[in-house]
Order: C-alpha cells, then sequence, then structure tokens
C-alpha cells in the first residue's frame, strides 16, 4: 500500500482527500496546510489523519507519493529536496488537472445518481413483475411488484438462484436459447397465476448476458373468468333443460308480455312463438282466466288448474309461479301438462297392470285399511298366515277384499319374488279351467293338434297360486286339487309322469262351505285340507268406521283413473255412504264413487251428496223390493229395477253364481258381466 502526503487543504486537497479515502491501494499519510481550518485539514482530523502546518513533521522516508496542490513551483523544489528521490512528487498543475477530473467524475456520478434514482422510481413502480438473472442463473435485478408477486423482498433475491424463487422458471432456458417466449401461464408456490413474457439479454457485441422476464398476476382475472364460465355452463344447462322438458314451459315479464316459451309449449298448445312472444299471457288461453295474470297479481303461486289452452282447446293442467329477485317482481313462470296424454299413460298403465295380474302380487297389508276390531283380528291371522307354508282359505261375502288379502300374503311371505297366478274358478268351463290348472301334453286336448303347455300350478312352481271361488270346482278338479296339495305334484292331462310342485295355494269362497259337504257338493278330505287356516273377512256393514277411509282411498285410485283431482267429500256425502248397508260390499262402494265421479265437473274438488246418484243406494233388503225414485231417466230407472233382482237372486241362492244364472236363464258370462256393473261382484 503507497502512503500518500497532501499539501494544501483547499478545495484540490479535499477533492484529492476525499478520492483516497475510498481506495484501498493508497494510504493518506497526512494533510499539510498554514491554515488550521482549511477543509480538507478539517476532514483529515474527522477521519483521525494526521494534520501539520509544515510538510518536514512528515518523515521523508515513509512517504510514497507527494501531492502539491497549492500551485507553488518554489514549495515544489523545496519537496523535491526534502524527500528521497524515490518519493513521486506530483505538482500542482497535474494535481490541479486531477482535481478537476475528479470533480467532473463528481459531477458525472451525481447526474448518472439522479438518472438511476429516476429509473429505479419507474422500474419499482410498473405494475407488471420484472426479474432478470446472469449467465449463471443468478438473480441481478427484481422490481417491488415482481417481489410482491412472490411474497419475497427485493434484497433477499439478488444474488440467489432463480429456482430457490420460481421452481419452474424458464429463464435459464432462455438464456441458453436465446429465444423470445410469450404470454406462458405459470402458477407460482404461492397458489398464484401469472402470465408471463421471456426475453434474453443482449449486449451490444451481440453476446447473450442473461435473460429477463416481464410477468402480471392474474389469479383474480382467471377467478373471474372460472365464474364466467360457470354462468354460461349453468345458463346452457338450464336452456338445455327448458328447451328438452316434455312439460310445456312459459315465462312472462313484469307487465304480463311473454318472454319465452320451448318447443314442449308449441306442440301442446299449438301457437307458434310468435303467437306469444311479446304478446299479452292471456293470448294462449281459449277457456278461463290467465294465471300468468294472476300469479303477477297476487305474487303468490298458482297450481292445479284446469285450462283450456291453444285455437284446439287442449285440455291442460297449469302451474305458475312469480318470479320474485330482491324482492322486486321480475315476472312469472308457468309449467302447462297436458292431461291428454296422461290419460293416455293411464290407459297404457292399466294395460300393463291387466297383462301381469296373473303373474304377481299388487298389494300389500299396507294397502288394506280397517281400524275395526272385525278386520284387526283379519289382518291379525292373515299376517301370521304369511310366516307359514299352511294353505289358507279366504271366506266372505262378494266384494270384501278376498282378493286383497291373497295378494297381501304372498307379498307378506318368503314367495314373494316369485310368482303370484290368480284363478277365478268360477269364470271358466270345467274343461278349460282343468287344462289351464293342470296343462296338457301334446295331442292330448282334441282340436289343438301340436303343442304342450304349462299348467298354472307349474307356473307358480315356488310361488302362490289364488284359486278364487273355489267351492265352484267340480267333483273331478277338487279331485286333482287334493292330490296337489297332498302330494305336491301335478300331472298334465294325457300326461303319465307325475310333475313335482311347491306351491303354496290361497283359496277363497263366499258359498256356505258347511252345506256344500252335507249335499254332497264338496270334498270332505279337501275341505279339512284348504281349511286349515281359514280367515274370514267381514263384510262392510259391519266396520262402517272403516268407510270414510276406504272411500279416501278409493277416490285417489280413481283421480289416476279418470284424470280428476278430487281431493274429499262433504260431510253429508260421508253421512249417506255410512248409513247404507253396502250388501256388494267395497267393491259396490267403488262402482258407486265411480258412477259419482262421471257427475262431477273437470274443476270440482269436493264430492258432495248432489254427485251421489242415490238411486244406487236404494235396494230395499228387508222386503226384496226397489224403491224408483220418478225424478231419474227411465234407463236409471230400469238399471235400478234389474239391480234389485241380481241381488234378490244373488241372496235366494246364498251367492252361488252358477246357481243364480240357473235361475235368472242367463248365462255365467252374463252374469258375471252384470255384477261387474253393478258392483254386486
Amino acid at each position: 500500500m503507497q502512503n500518500v502526503l497532501i499539501i494544501g487543504g483547499g478545495e484540490g486537497g479535499s477533492a484529492i482527500l476525499n478520492l483516497f479515502l475510498e481506495s484501498d491501494y493508497l494510504h493518506v499519510s497526512g494533510v499539510v496546510d498554514l491554515n488550521p481550518e482549511a477543509g480538507a485539514v478539517m476532514a483529515a482530523k474527522l477521519h483521525g489523519i494526521p494534520v501539520a502546518e509544515d510538510y518536514r513533521e512528515f518523515s521523508n522516508k515513509d512517504i510514497d507519493i507527494v501531492f502539491n496542490v497549492t500551485g507553488s513551483d518554489q514549495l515544489l523544489e523545496k519537496l523535491r529536496e526534502h524527500f528521497l528521490k524515490k518519493t513521486v512528487i506530483i505538482p500542482g498543475t497535474l494535481a490541479n488537472v486531477l482535481v478537476r477530473l475528479l470533480e467532473e467524475k463528481e459531477h458525472f456520478t451525481n447526474r448518472l445518481s439522479k438518472e438511476s434514482h429516476r429509473e429505479k422510481i419507474i422500474f419499482n413502480s410498473i405494475e407488471e413483475g420484472m426479474i432478470g438473472i446472469d449467465n449463471t442463473s443468478h438473480i441481478t435485478f427484481m422490481n417491488k411488484s415482481a417481489a410482491r408477486m412472490l411474497e419475497v423482498t427485493v434484497d433477499e433475491t439478488i444474488g440467489r438462484h432463480i429456482h430457490e424463487f420460481i421452481s419452474l422458471s424458464e429463464l435459464p432456458r432462455i438464456y441458453e436459447t436465446g429465444r423470445i417466449e410469450l404470454n406462458r401461464e405459470l402458477e407460482l408456490k404461492n397458489g398464484s397465476t401469472i402470465v408471463t413474457s421471456r426475453f434474453p439479454m443482449i449486449d451490444d457485441n451481440g453476446e447473450t448476458i442473461g435473460a429477463f422476464a416481464v410477468f402480471k398476476d392474474i389469479t383474480e382475472v382467471v377467478s373471474l373468468a372460472e365464474e364466467i364460465t360457470d354462468l354460461k355452463e349453468i345458463q346452457t344447462m338450464l336452456e338445455a333443460i327448458i328447451q328438452s322438458s316434455d312439460d310445456a314451459i312459459s315465462v312472462v315479464d313484469e307487465r304480463g308480455n311473454g318472454l319465452l316459451v320451448n318447443p314442449a309449449y308449441t306442440r301442446i298448445t299449438g301457437l307458434q312463438m310468435e303467437d306469444v312472444i311479446g304478446q299479452p299471457a292471456s293470448a294462449d288461453i281459449s277457456e278461463g282466466e290467465s294465471m300468468h295474470l294472476k300469479a303477477l297479481r297476487t305474487r303468490k303461486p298458482v297450481r292445479g288448474v284446469n285450462l283450456k289452452v291453444g285455437p284446439a282447446n287442449r285440455e291442460v293442467i297449469v302451474n305458475v309461479a312469480p318470479i320474485i329477485v330482491d324482492n322486486k317482481l321480475k315476472g312469472s313462470v308457468g309449467v302447462i301438462h297436458d292431461t291428454t296424454e296422461i290419460r293416455s299413460l293411464m290407459k297404457e298403465l292399466d294395460r300393463a297392470r291387466s297383462i301381469i295380474r296373473t303373474l304377481e302380487s299388487k298389494y300389500t297389508f299396507d294397502d288394506i285399511i280397517g281400524l275395526s276390531s272385525e278386520m284387526q283380528l283379519s289382518l291379525q291371522q292373515a299376517k301370521l298366515a304369511a310366516q307359514t307354508l299352511v294353505t289358507v282359505l279366504l271366506r266372505g261375502e262378494s266384494g270384501t277384499g278376498k282378493e286383497l288379502f291373497a295378494h297381501a300374503i304372498h307379498s307378506a311371505s318368503e314367495r314373494k319374488y316369485n310368482k303370484f297366478v290368480r284363478v277365478s274358478c268360477a269364470a271358466l268351463s270345467e274343461e278349460l279351467l282343468e287344462s289351464e290348472l293342470f296343462g296338457y301334453e301334446e295331442g292330448a286336448i282334441p282340436g289343438i293338434k301340436t303343442g304342450e303347455k304349462r299348467g298354472l300350478f307349474e307356473e307358480a312352481n315356488n310361488g302362490s297360486i289364488f284359486l278364487d271361488e273355489i267351492g265352484e270346482l267340480s267333483s273331478s278338479l277338487q279331485s286333482k286339487l287334493l292330490r296337489v296339495l297332498q302330494e305336491h305334484e301335478t300331472l298334465r292331462i294325457g300326461g303319465s309322469k307325475p310333475i313335482p310342485v311347491n306351491v303354496r295355494v290361497i283359496a277363497s269362497t263366499n258359498a256356505n262351505m258347511e252345506k256344500a259337504l252335507l249335499d254332497g257338493k264338496f270334498r270332505e278330505d279337501l275341505y279339512y285340507r284348504l281349511n286349515r287356516m281359514p280367515i274370514l273377512i267381514p263384510p262392510l256393514r259391519n266396520r262402517k268406521q272403516d268407510i270414510p277411509r276406504i272411500a279416501e282411498r278409493l277416490l285417489l285410485k280413481l283421480n289416476q283413473e279418470y284424470g280428476r283431482s278430487v281431493e274429499s267429500f262433504s260431510d253429508k256425502a260421508q253421512q249417506y255412504l255410512r248409513v247404507y248397508d253396502w250388501p256388494g260390499n267395497v267393491r259396490e262402494l267403488e262402482n258407486v264413487l265411480s258412477r259419482s265421479m262421471i257427475f262431477m265437473q273437470m274443476n270440482d274438488r269436493i264430492l258432495t251428496e248432489e254427485h251421489i246418484p242415490l238411486n244406487m243406494l236404494r235396494v230395499d233388503d228387508t222386503k226384496n223390493e226397489v224403491v224408483i225414485p220418478s225424478s231419474v231417466s227411465l234407463q236409471e230407472q230400469l238399471d235400478t229395477v234389474e239391480r234389485g233382482i241380481l241381488h234378490h237372486a244373488l241372496k235366494q241362492s246364498n251367492g252361488n253364481k252358477s246357481k243364480t244364472a240357473k235361475q235368472l236363464e242367463i248365462s255365467l258370462r252374463t252374469l258375471y258381466y252384470k255384477l261387474e256393473k253393478y258392483g254386486l261382484m
């Protein structure tokens, strides 16, 4: 290190002193000036540098360089004489040049500092983040926006490797390839999403010296875009739902003018979009009041209203609800159900039910209504029978629900997942019934040349078979049935090989079986086989407290069948139903209710006594006479007379339908038709 002595404490001395204070290889040994308050002298004292008024106070052997900034040539000669030859004496002119150079350096340094500060302010004021690396991938600069996005400080990043802060940064690759990349998406460690553009840094000689990136935080933009996308998807989905709905949908604004309809609307009403959009809500109504206008007026939903719409007067059911947003009425939306299609579907459903009627059970114990002690006893016995494989004999008058019990017993048993087969023993001739029950081999039946047939006992294997009107079986069929019960096997007509069957038999009768035994019309051994679990189902007249609930259940069923919306009965109508003795039991009650609904208007919700055909309730059982009011039509009077005759004949024959048909000299099939017609089954 070189020792320097400065002679002259003015501006030149101060400038040289300040320069050498920043030097690592020059050491200021002292400052000389006659004025103890000269600027360089005062500065030297602050930095602990020796000062003197005479240069001779400093050893001539320890000084390597002497700066004479006094401007005196005489002093220059004295300095050369005093110091050794190895000591470099810099004259005042050269020192002044150096001083001017230092002053210019100071000037340009200050100017550069100001420019650098201005650039730094601009650099840190940019909203976009900026970051640069050198050829070793270490960070050389970073602005405050970049530091904020990375959640670091600028000072802690300078000189550190870029991957310490952005693990997926591609800046090192940009430096290596020299290629520009624009608008690339990148996710930071903190979960923020940025869009960055990357550039190589090239000097004046065309050499790549680093790379830098400019990036912007788009997390909020992405979130907003996702919300917009979700809203568009929801809107698209809602439009698809509305357009694909089979129900007609219409929307009106707060003034009641049409805004939107779907394709189903034009199909059901027969009106086109231009007939409705922008038009008053009443434009599609051919009969009745617009429910849109009612919903807008009351600000309440309107449901289940029957209307006629369109040029074809299509009968529909309308539901309309107001659209209220932030407690402000914006319009209303209506859904139109085409009852024509509903009725068509109901017919299809009835047809399907009739097809599967003999293949599976339709009812459970929940479908049987009865709070009376008599019915509760019957239900308890039936539920007990369902848990065993015992043969069940259901006894009761016609129309009491014996088939309903049979279905329920099967549905509650372990065989509920297998077939339930129903057979009416009175509806078929003996020959046809035998072929149906037991089947036949090929060629066994005259007139049927080819093919064989499985009997219903085979069809019901592992399931249950319901033999309705078991008392009507002929003696030969009674014998064959006894074999099935005893041997658990059946034999086809014309067959020689018994077929094992595992079938649960449920029989029913409304006849006096004990009298049939005495008359020799029913086998005693078969009777005892069937009568192991007898269940007596009480007639409706013995449990009149059940009539209201039974009538309500029938109302639901008939509403579906007729497309009505009847909700309940008037008090007087219920009184009429409870006073009557119902000789035809539940079947007669259903028939009366069915006839009553015919006399109701489509919009009626309450079934009153005025709807009940009273002529159907006026059979005088005690006198066997028919009371006919003169106010009814001729056909209704004839129906009343015929019903009374049938009822009287059935009672005389103790419910034996074959005997009744012979007595009246009509076929059994005609008798069944008329009994069904008048609810006497």
